[in-house]
């Protein structure tokens, strides 16, 4: 058995875990930043950088307290090196190293994207390979074949948008604050989710990729119209992301007949309506449906260390020139999407 300690700095959480190979979580801890961006309505990066350097020492001395174990104890310990905010990253990396050198214990750089890929193993341990994976975050779109350990086939990404951006753009555009993708889950609960005719972008088209920046524009011109209440725009908006969510997915269940489950991850997969649709989906194609308890979807160090005990088990390790990576794609290999495409 195994002892990984996973940090995770890639955006605005900074966490810390204990994971071992046996898939107990011994501790982990995790310090949110709303109250830093919340004035801003968004992440604001070098904000992010700085509160990370401040919390993160003592986040991994409060998880060892609370395992009672050392760094001795350790037998790796893996760090996201992205990708994500370059300065977030860069602090959670160094500190992995500076940790893995003192303790002449093993670094593993772990893709902040593998993390989110490889969270449902942590919990179910059924999980088999190859699985279709959604993974639906404030900075990603996609749909992915998981095949193995490193091992990924990109089936879909988005062109412009992701669909958590897209709902941290609608709050902030509805006045609902952030973080935006709770606030306009709860707001949508009280309005009409088909009030607004709003686009569904791709929806229908045999592209297999995902588009949110026209959605979001179509909200703020409806909001700008006056015509519609908040809850009626949010719900309605939520719709639209879960149609097009279900759309595409559906596309890509059809093209991997040979999946053994259909899983979701990534902090959108933390959204009700999101789970709901895809729960039916799974169903209809006779699939198990995987999603992480919801604390587990959005950004944690239990990802990170599970992933580290993953690729520790495959003998994955990087020596301490590892750099951090502002953008790190799971599937090197895919084509260029056209658009922006700087979300592959």
């Amino acid at each position: 058995m195994t002892l990984i300690l996973g940090l995770e700095s890639s955006c605005d959480e900074t966490a810390a875990a204990l994971v071992d190979s046996d898939r107990r979580i011994l501790a982990h801890r995790v310090a949110g930043q709303e109250a830093e961006h919340s004035p801003f309505g968004g992440v604001v990066p070098e904000i992010a950088a700085r509160a990370h350097v401040d919390r993160l020492a003592p986040i991994v001395a409060g998880v060892l307290a609370d395992a009672g174990v050392s760094l001795a104890d350790v037998d790796a310990v893996a760090a996201t090196a992205g990708p994500g905010l370059i300065g977030g990253v860069m602090v959670g990396l160094v500190t992995g190293k500076a940790l893995a050198h003192a303790a002449n214990k093993p670094l593993i750089a772990v893709n902040h994207l593998e993390g989110h890929a490889l969270s449902p193993r942590l919990v179910e341990p059924g999980l088999g390979f190859p699985y279709l994976l959604l993974l639906v975050s404030g900075g990603h779109c996609q749909l992915l074949l998981v095949k193995g350990v490193g091992d990924y086939r990109r089936l879909a990404t988005t062109i412009d948008d992701a669909a958590g951006e897209a709902f941290d753009k609608t709050a902030k555009l509805l006045g609902l604050g952030y973080p935006g993708g709770p606030a306009v889950e709860r707001i949508a609960q009280d309005g009409n989710p088909h009030a607004v005719p709003l686009p569904r972008p791709l929806v229908g088209s045999a592209e297999p990729h995902f588009s949110f920046a026209g959605l979001k524009s179509a909200v703020a011109r409806a909001a700008a119209s006056g015509a519609h209440s908040v809850p009626d725009l949010a719900a309605s908006f939520q719709q639209a992301v879960v149609d097009c969510l279900v759309d595409r997915s559906r596309i890509a269940l059809t093209a991997c007949p040979d999946a053994t489950a259909f899983v979701v991850a990534g902090g959108v997969a933390a959204n009700g309506a999101i789970r709901t649709a895809l729960t039916d989906l799974a169903a209809r194609f006779d699939r198990p449906f995987v999603a992480p308890p919801l604390w587990l979807c959005t950004d944690n160090g239990a990802m990170i260390a599970w992933a580290g005990a993953e690729r520790f088990a495959a003998g994955l390790f990087d020596d301490l020139s590892v750099a951090a990576r502002p953008r790190w794609p799971l599937d090197p290999a895919a084509e260029t999407v056209r658009g922006a495409g700087v979300k592959a």
